[in-house]
């Protein structure tokens, strides 16, 4: 019997189609996820070239590689060759037990995949951590001397800005590194017999030793410098009472960090003598003496100081650190320039006391810009495919040679509202931009109650807009669409629509974007990359782009400024203004760092969250240094951005302008009207205040016992947050004339139910920046503070509101005002130090309860002390408060208010027609058909938008019927 040997298995040869098609397959993959990665960083290239800061783009990707390849390197070579090392210095026989016979029958397959696999992949990981730490690296190479020194060490506090966040990540990282080579050294050591472990005992190669000794010896070497380091950490750590070293860190934590540092040290030359002798006892002795020195010099004795020493006499050892802390933290926040005055506030209303405030009492706004939106709407809106800000915002313009508060917003798109009319062509190509700026006067009101605006309509005119080169379409706003397709060669029929009214009886005018507002779009290669960028097949193949075409897109001003200057935290709240002809919005820009020694750390978000933003979002949320360095402007119609340093001896600033060289404009380049538009930023101001509750003393004793702290009063409309600020222009007490302002106001600290609302402190600074080109104005952010004294009892916000509410003659004027369906909404609660005392003033505005809700300002609610006056306007409000004449005008002086009823605003006849508004009707019937007109002409448009010819045309016949009534009414 025979057997034929069983031979070796054979496999069947793969198959070269396959494999050519699998190649294939892999090749395409990799090059379309390369050509979409190509894409995506040309058209960021593309939109920062066009608007002249690709230099801002370069920079960015230039330190991103650079710092990644840094970083692959230094993780993956010390990797690579601790990997390298600890396996050719392997015994070359070496008794291995079979589990560790088994280990390495697995692992040598793939062992020289893993002696460069492994290097690689913490390279990576290594590289990718290091490129998102470019800004820190970057700032330590650019990093200026700031001239202040720090009062513990003497150290330039440009080390603590600059130096010492570099110096951190640097440790961390050679502490990353070292830690990695330890364990795969250990790792490979053991599976290739350097390191055996049996039979009780611990055996290591001479190579391994020598090897694992410099490897510790160079991590404990790094963690000496690391703790040295930790002693400057201790300026800007934020303890129980205050942010620095108190006298526990100065006279324990610092020396115990010194000592452990010169410990570690010690301990890092014991392993190499290790590596040298071949004895691991006085290494191993040396680490557990550190760790217990650690624990004895860095938590035992700082414990006993604090709790033996300190304690007890805490105002006479803390006293001088206190001090460090108040000066640093005033500094860094920039309130060291506060001007105190005390404040001996009267509480009693007499005739004629306001006759020496009587600018004050004309300028002041009684027009809530977050209330009125819907009647600004509801008159300037003209069709549903526009909206307003809500809230709108606050500036001033000069009319007349006189300052003007004014409430505005510009008229922008609203893409949600088109309805069936909503197409990739009509939302790119035809709905293109908004139109015009609304202004209303802030002091002055209606008879129906209603805003008095400087500017309106479409077109647009009033006192804003007189310049021939006004510019009035808005294609950048914070409520752009996503992206717009504009314009054409010269002599193209317009496709955009410029606003809904023509010329000769047409229902529309058209226009061209003639600016440069965005990447060219009009070569198929621009037009393929931005289909892959926006997922859309109609850039390619749209026939209404053409050679001159440009892409807008990243429209809100805010997100473009954030782009062109990343290293800014911007001001949550942009406005327009019309400068120089031109709609701008201005954006404030702050440069922040939470390394200033001795400085008190604040919540950013918290400090800023009040009820106008309750939600904020910030990049950096715990801070202690703040500057607002930075000035920016957006234009409205073309996109373009300037960046002005407002604020030029920032050393922060100065260290980013030389990251980004040639960004930065001047301020000498800031023309008059702008200057006129600029104001002090919200959220710095926000900050300050909330800083100001605990830093408003001057002397260390009150700061620790605390006796004196205060904070910002919750909004009295709205309980569940902080009262927002308010600008107004007034005059505070040692002021020579009314200037454009900014105040909030301050009550006693408390905890749980123990509040007392009365008021303690009253801030405002000084937000007019003046009209002289290129130079502020001389007491421009001038902080001013009234410190009240404690013997008189002013009320605060909260008890003011609550006095309105339970006083009897109010109540009955309220339940008036809200029968007929109506509902009465209490606007903002304004503070001002006038007649020698505080006065309260609140407009009352009223609104159908359901429906088209439209607030008007029907009342005027005004308390000086105890006194409270509930009148139509707020000129009788005040003669009546102060009995029968104030002595001082407002700016409603010769309002003769309508009945209060079911308030209804006038729909504005230039929503179809383009002419002038007529005066209201103030009969019932009057009303109702105006009302049933409104409704019937957003019926009729409705109709026309969907292309329902039949109903539209029912519509118009009613709305000619009801006109008709209303002409015969008027003949009446």
């Amino acid at each position: 019997m025979t057997s034929t040997p069983a031979g070796p298995a054979t496999s069947t040869p793969p198959n070269p189609v396959r494999r050519t098609i699998a190649i294939t397959v892999g090749v395409l993959v990799v090059l379309v996820i390369a050509f979409f990665a190509f894409a995506n960083l040309y058209t960021d290239w593309q939109w920062y070239r066009q608007l002249g800061f690709d230099g801002v783009l370069v920079t960015q990707w230039t330190a991103r590689v650079v710092m990644f390849v840094i970083g692959f390197v230094a993780m993956a070579v010390p990797v690579f060759a601790a990997i390298q090392l600890a396996y050719r210095l392997r015994p070359v026989y070496a008794r291995l037990s079979s589990q560790l016979d088994h280990y390495q029958e697995v692992v040598e397959p793939l062992r020289r995949l893993a002696m460069w696999g492994i290097p690689v992949f913490f390279g990576f990981f290594a590289g990718f951590a290091a490129s998102a730490q470019w800004e820190t690296v970057w700032l330590w190479v650019n990093g200026v001397s700031t001239g202040q020194k720090d009062p513990e060490f003497g150290l330039d506090t440009g080390f603590y800005l600059f130096q010492m966040p570099f110096y951190s990540i640097v440790l961390g990282f050679a502490s990353a590194v070292l830690l990695i080579c330890l364990l795969v050294t250990v790792v490979v050591a053991y599976l290739y017999g350097s390191v055996r472990v049996g039979q009780r005992e611990l055996r290591i190669s001479k190579a391994a030793r020598i090897q694992l000794a410099v490897v510790a010896a160079l991590y404990l070497a790094v963690q000496a410098v690391s703790l040295w380091f930790d002693r400057y950490k201790t300026l800007t750590t934020q303890g129980d009472r205050f942010t620095g070293a108190s006298y526990v860190d100065v006279n324990a934590v610092i020396p115990g960090l010194a000592i452990v540092s010169i410990a570690a040290a010690i301990v890092a030359a014991l392993f190499i003598v290790t590596a040298i002798i071949g004895r691991w006892r006085f290494p191993l002795i040396g680490t557990a003496l550190l760790i217990v020195s650690s624990l004895v010099v860095g938590v035992a004795y700082p414990w006993a100081v604090s709790q033996f020493q300190v304690a007890p006499n805490l105002e006479t050892y803390e006293a001088p650190f206190v001090d460090r802390n108040l000066a640093a933290t005033k500094f860094a926040y920039g309130i060291n320039g506060l001007e105190k005055t005390d404040y001996e506030a009267v509480t009693t209303a007499e005739e004629g006391q306001l006759r020496a405030d009587a600018d004050t009492t004309a300028s002041l706004r009684i027009m809530d810009p977050a209330i009125i939106g819907p009647t600004v709407r509801q008159l300037e809106q003209y069709r549903s495919y526009y909206q307003f800000q809500n809230p709108l915002d606050v500036d001033r313009y000069e009319i007349e040679g006189k300052t003007q508060d004014a409430v505005v917003s510009v008229r922008e798109l609203n893409l949600g509202q088109l309805g069936n009319a909503q197409s990739w062509y009509n939302n790119t190509l035809v709905y293109t931009h908004g139109y015009g700026v609304v202004a209303a006067k802030g002091n002055e009101r209606t008879d129906d109650g209603n805003p008095v605006f400087m500017e309106r309509g479409i077109p647009t005119s009033g006192e804003l807009t007189k310049s021939e080169n006004y510019e009035p379409r808005i294609y950048f706003g914070e409520y752009s669409p996503p992206y717009s397709i504009v314009g054409a060669p010269k002599g193209s029929d317009p496709v955009e629509l410029d606003y809904p009214r023509g010329e000769d009886g047409s229902d529309q005018t058209r226009t061209t974007f003639t600016g440069n507002g965005g990447p060219d779009i009009g070569n198929p290669f621009n037009r393929l990359l931005y289909a892959l960028k926006f997922q859309s097949t109609d850039i390619l193949f749209s026939d209404g782009i053409n050679d001159n075409s440009q892409i807008l897109y990243d429209r809100n001003p805010r997100d473009r400024v954030q782009k062109v200057a990343p290293y800014l935290e911007l001001d949550s709240d942009p406005y327009p203004s019309v400068v120089d002809g031109r709609v701008v919005w201005i954006i404030d820009g702050y440069t922040l760092s939470n390394n200033y020694p001795y400085s008190s750390i604040v919540s950013l978000r918290n400090a800023i969250s009040d009820t106008t933003n309750t939600q904020p979002r910030v990049a950096l949320d715990d801070i202690n240094y703040i500057r607002n360095s930075v000035k920016a402007t957006v234009d409205a119609y073309d996109g373009s951005v300037k960046l002005y340093a407002w604020d030029e001896t920032d050393p922060l600033l100065q260290a980013w302008q030389k990251v980004y060289p040639s960004t930065l404009r001047p301020i000498s380049e800031m023309s008059g009207d702008l200057m006129s538009h600029v104001r002090y930023p919200t959220d710095l101001f926000k900050v300050q205040r909330a800083m100001l509750g605990t830093y408003h003393v001057d002397d260390a004793q009150s700061f620790i016992r605390r006796d004196n702290a205060w904070r910002t009063p919750q909004d009295p409309v709205d309980n569940s947050n902080l009262q927002p600020p308010y600008y107004l222009t007034m005059q505070m007490p040692g002021q020579d004339n009314p200037s454009f302002s900014m105040f909030t106001s301050f009550i006693p600290a408390s905890e749980g139910d123990g509040e007392r609302n009365v008021l303690l402190g009253y801030l405002a600074v000084d937000s007019n920046a003046g009209s002289e080109k290129g130079k502020k104005g001389a007491d421009y952010g001038k902080l001013r503070m009234l410190e009240i004294g404690a013997d008189v009892s002013v009320p605060g916000p909260g008890q003011v509101q609550n006095d309105f509410r339970s006083n009897a003659t109010v109540a009955r004027e309220v339940n008036l005002l809200q029968q007929g369906q109506s509902d009465v909404r209490n606007g903002n609660l304004l503070t001002l130090p006038v007649g020698g005392g505080l006065l309260y003033v609140q407009p009352v505005f009223v609104q159908a309860s359901s429906g088209t809700q439209l607030p008007q300002l029907r009342k005027i609610l005004v308390s000086f002390g105890k006194e409270v006056a509930f009148e139509d306007t707020l000129q009788e409000a005040l003669d009546q408060l102060f009995g029968g004449d104030s002595g001082a005008t407002a700016g409603d002086e010769g309002t003769t208010p309508t009945p209060s009823g079911s308030p209804e605003a006038t729909p504005s006849p230039e929503a179809t027609d383009g002419t002038e508004p007529p005066t209201a009707g103030t009969g019932d019937e009057t009303a109702r058909l105006l009302q049933e007109a409104r409704d019937v002409m957003m019926a009729r448009d409705a109709a026309m938008q969907k292309g329902d010819w039949a109903t539209y045309g029912q519509e118009d016949e009613k709305l000619t019927n009801i006109l008709d009534r209303l002409i015969q009414l008027d003949g009446n």
